[in-house]
């Protein structure tokens, strides 16, 4: 099953620095990222958007999946805001530029958008301990969104 985060972090620097994370994860086969993009709210209030790049493999199985990740989004009343988010190619741009601009300056959020579950999700999970941000919006059920965000709040422990 698919889903769509955003989180918001109160740095303007620290959406990029875990997109880098989710990368690392996707390398490591942790995550299938459909789509990762950082956006940054300035001093002056004006937003811009960093797309991570193409991570698309297959356009046609893609946009099969857009249709029906596009259907859960309406069905969810809580991402009732997000029922424009998705195009053929990933989250659009003016629904994410749209949403950045209710944060404060000097902001920024990650938009992800999964292809499928998380083969090993407590690993997942470790990974992400500690980054800090706040989820303000999901398609992920209460209780991974309560896992996730448990996640990101979590205090890193160091290593022995």
């Amino acid at each position: 099953m698919s889903n769509l985060v955003v989180v918001g972090f109160d740095d303007p620097h620290k959406a990029e620095e875990v997109r880098l994370r989710l990368q690392k994860l996707q390398d490591e086969y942790l995550l299938d990222l459909a789509d990762v993009v950082v956006a940054v709210k300035d001093e002056t209030g004006k937003v811009n958007l960093h797309h991570a790049g193409n991570l698309i493999a297959d356009t046609a199985v893609f946009q099969g999946f857009c249709g029906s990740l596009a259907n859960l989004i309406l069905l969810n009343a809580a991402a009732g805001a997000a029922s424009g988010a998705l195009t053929d190619v990933g989250i659009n741009d003016h629904f994410m530029k749209e949403f950045v601009a209710t944060l404060i300056p000097s902001s920024s959020a990650l938009f992800v958008l999964t292809r499928s579950p998380s083969p090993d999700r407590d690993r997942m999970l470790e990974e992400l301990k500690g980054l800090g941000g706040k989820i303000l919006m999901t398609s992920l059920s209460h209780e991974d969104e309560a896992r996730l965000q448990a996640a990101l709040s979590a205090t890193k422990s160091a290593s022995p």
